[in-house]
């Protein structure tokens, strides 16, 4: 419980002459109890305003909306109109749920978020601190909280701030969590106090949402421009786009934040070699300082080490801290759904699980397990509906190049007409194979695969579901693999 002038002094909005004690805040015009603040946002899908008089009815005290929206005469609750509610409504939250974990580090980037943040996660718990990264993969922690509610990349803006005061309740003083573009966009990780922010990669993605891809890069920038402070720890992939990476270059350096490169291109962890074993990889690596250090790492894929670099960079205190990181690197675990081993044959012949789903994540794939396959490289992919459809003859055009069988099959169709997605897709790759049913591709590409083949079946890495129309059905790849290559 908290007053209400003081939220709204914390967001320095003008004071109200009678103050009142609010109880609770809320986006969802269903959650609303008897002295609530009600955000009334507007949406793509729904606008909260036209759930006002509900939000009245069901005893809130204050409703926050966007000025110029009418609002009924009423003794019993208290408009606050303002200019962008979105943005009060996450600093409202930040001072409601006042508790967050000490050392919040967030990474944001098209590919590479959900494993940056777990491997920080798993670095600071291999360092024996109660850690927890948010995103993708909800919420993990070495404590015994356990989060309930939808996994979103980046949670709405109270959830967000109700999960950090939870687990700081669970003594939880080191978190790390993934910044996406909707959420950057949407105002939702404001009011965080973050010491560090990671950009990973930028390639195309989500431009449904941004429309083109300088506005999705902005959204990305704001994570440096208007929530990291000034002096702020800033990693950053060195071996990106070029273009991006002056953009982010320029935006750290007005911000006088301490950048980090990391990379082939890195001054601060500079990578100079890999070495692809059966087991794993082995990097030697450079630090600012000129030390060197070869150390070998029980995970495949070249981005695999893009995201250690950058997590290590993203946590150390400074460049004579990487040396205490470095024994920990063959601790790592993969994170499930990324290039994550489902099965090995009867023949050797492996198959792999990832969630690669733009372009550039699907070649990124290939160019990684490419050096482990010893005959033929297969992938099995499709492309979301009601998504991003630019990218669909993309990411074929990607599969082609880099895979020696290309086989198209259905992702996450949602409305959309199936037949037409695949369609589109093979624009990209007109000589691959199409097999509509998923379970079906799977099954009949395993009962092909010859000794020294890899199979990787990407797009979905680790969801649970296959979505048609808007009914989600089970469907698990990696259960589906390990059916049918326990029945050869």
């Amino acid at each position: 419980m908290m007053s209400l002038n003081k939220l709204l002094h914390h967001v320095h909005l003008s004071c109200v002459p009678k103050d009142i004690q609010i109880t609770g805040i809320t986006l969802d015009s269903r959650k609303i109890q008897k002295g609530y603040l009600f955000a009334a946002l507007p949406g793509t899908k729904s606008n909260g305003c036209d759930y006002i008089d509900m939000a009245i009815e069901k005893g809130a005290s204050a409703i926050l909306l966007p000025i110029n929206v009418p609002f009924p005469q009423t003794d019993h609750c208290i408009a606050i109109p303002c200019d962008n509610p979105r943005y009060i409504v996450s600093l409202m939250a930040a001072c409601f749920f006042s508790k967050h974990p000490q050392h919040q580090i967030a990474i944001t980037g098209t590919n590479g978020k959900t494993s940056t943040a777990d491997f920080i996660r798993q670095i600071w718990q291999l360092q024996h601190y109660k850690a927890a990264s948010i995103g993708t993969l909800g919420v993990i922690s070495n404590t015994n909280y356990h989060y309930t509610g939808p996994v979103l990349t980046t949670p709405d803006n109270i959830m967000l701030h109700e999960i950090l005061t939870s687990l700081t309740e669970h003594n939880v003083q080191h978190l790390a969590l993934e910044a996406s573009s909707h959420g950057l966009d949407q105002y939702r990780l404001d009011g965080l106090t973050i010491e560090a922010a990671g950009f990973t990669n930028l390639t195309r993605d989500h431009l449904d949402y941004h429309h083109d891809f300088q506005h999705y890069l902005q959204a990305k920038l704001r994570l440096f421009k208007d929530i990291l402070p000034i002096g702020g720890i800033a990693g950053v992939n060195a071996d990106m786009d070029q273009d991006a990476l002056t953009q982010i270059k320029q935006a750290i350096l007005e911000r006088k934040q301490n950048l980090r490169l990391v990379g082939e291109q890195g001054q601060f962890l500079q990578l100079l070699s890999v070495t692809p074993l059966p087991e794993g990889q082995q990097l030697v690596l450079k630090t600012a300082l000129n030390d060197r250090f070869s150390v070998t790492i029980p995970l495949l894929g070249r981005y695999q080490i893009d995201n250690i670099l950058l997590a290590m960079a993203l946590i150390a205190k400074d460049e004579h801290d990487i040396a205490n990181f470095i024994p920990l690197l063959p601790h790592l675990k993969g994170v499930r759904g990324r290039m994550e081993q489902a099965a090995i044959l009867p023949n050797s012949a492996a198959v792999y699980v990832d969630y690669a789903h733009t372009p550039d994540a699907l070649a990124h794939l290939l160019q990684s397990l490419r050096p482990h396959t010893h005959n033929n490289l297969h992938v099995i992919f499709g492309a979301g509906g009601d998504r991003d459809a630019g990218k669909r003859p993309l990411m074929a055009q990607e599969a082609a190049k880099y895979a020696d069988y290309v086989i198209i099959t259905d992702d996450n169709p949602r409305t959309e007409d199936p037949d037409l997605i695949r369609q589109e897709v093979k624009m990209g790759a007109p000589t691959a194979l199409e097999i509509a049913g998923r379970e079906q591709a799977i099954a009949q590409t395993i009962k092909k695969l010859q000794s020294g083949d890899i199979l990787v079946v990407a797009g979905k890495g680790h969801e649970q579901g296959q979505i048609i129309g808007s009914v989600v059905h089970p469907f698990d790849d990696v259960t589906i693999i390990q059916k049918y290559v326990g029945s050869l």
